[in-house]
């Protein structure tokens, strides 16, 4: 059985990955300092090590007979990124280069990193590919690129083979309801709404409805968070597989609107929402989707979640 240490793993997205893997028959454990991770995340089918990125004893201890690591352990608010970028440095990139070490003193060979369509900064060109080039509008997204590099040196003179995944805009929840820890304050659309949807916020803002978009407001590649989780267990298995090290899109290769999101919510949930609308926000591009063609061919991956109320209606879930 293969062995996989999730680093990260009682996040938001990580924990969907701890799920994917153990529904897929991985022997998982959770490796996390509960900063943003949450114990409800947890499942009694992985095993539990509370522990810091920053701990290298602790992390290369954690790290005894894994055949693989998937790393969701960076911090990831891309405003407080640019306010305290010292925070970003040490958690970000300090906490990578540990993991990275501890693998190379335990001999584990293979890695999955999870990097952010943020890498490309203002699209020069739609739909965004692998190639597009990397010039991050923000020090999260510098982080992201450093990691990439990083891997790619070690891949070179440690022989640690990587697969990054880059995401668009990750959204939803495990339809089964076994994620049971919301993320605490959110910062997306979607976690936004639902908060002003059961009275936890009063109303919220929809930035900029005047950029030249389908309805004036920007649009976006969601992709849901079990499909996220799906492509990180055939990232594992095509590296097995020895499949080279790569960089792919994770996305749907379709765009929905804010305001087409608004409008399905209200769908979903069956009432108005207070919102209103406010100017565009700094550094948002009208439009961001991926070419995805590369992760469907390289890893055999289709996302399932396509219909915007279909996702939004995992995500009310949570709150019914």
């Amino acid at each position: 059985m293969v062995k996989v240490l999730v680093i990260g793993g009682a996040g938001y997205i990580g924990s969907h990955v701890a799920l994917e893997l153990i529904d897929k028959s991985y022997d998982v454990t959770v490796y996390d300092n509960l900063s943003t991770g949450q114990k409800a995340n947890l499942t009694q089918e992985a095993k539990f090590i509370q522990g810091d990125i920053l701990d290298f004893q602790s992390l290369k201890n954690a790290m005894k007979g894994v055949d693989a690591v998937i790393h969701l352990a960076g911090k990831k608010a891309v405003g407080e990124s640019m306010q305290n970028p010292q925070l970003y440095a040490v958690n970000n990139m300090q906490g990578s280069i540990n993991i990275l070490n501890a693998m190379v003193e335990e001999n584990v060979k293979n890695i999955v990193f999870s990097s952010s369509a943020a890498v490309y900064g203002i699209p020069q060109y739609l739909p965004i590919d692998e190639q597009h080039p990397k010039n991050p509008m923000n020090f999260y997204g510098y982080t992201k690129c450093m990691m990439e590099d990083l891997m790619a040196w070690y891949e070179k003179l440690k022989g640690i083979r990587y697969m990054a995944l880059r995401y668009f805009n990750a959204v939803g929840y495990d339809a089964l309801k076994r994620v049971k820890g919301k993320e605490a304050n959110p910062q997306n659309l979607l976690p936004i709404i639902m908060d002003a949807a059961t009275s936890r916020r009063d109303g919220f803002q929809i930035f900029g409805n005047d950029y030249d978009t389908k309805d004036g407001t920007c649009e976006r590649d969601y992709i849901h968070v079990s499909d996220l989780a799906t492509a990180h267990e055939k990232a594992i298995h095509k590296l097995f597989s020895g499949e080279q090290s790569r960089c792919l899109n994770l996305g749907t290769g379709k765009t929905v609107s804010v305001q087409q999101v608004v409008d399905a919510a209200e769908q979903v949930i069956g009432k108005p929402l207070k919102y209103s609308y406010a100017p565009r926000r700094a550094g948002d591009p009208a439009v961001l989707v991926a070419k995805a063609d590369l992760a469907f061919k390289v890893l055999g991956w289709t996302p399932r979640y396509t219909d915007i109320k279909e996702i939004i209606q995992t995500t009310w879930n949570m709150e019914i």
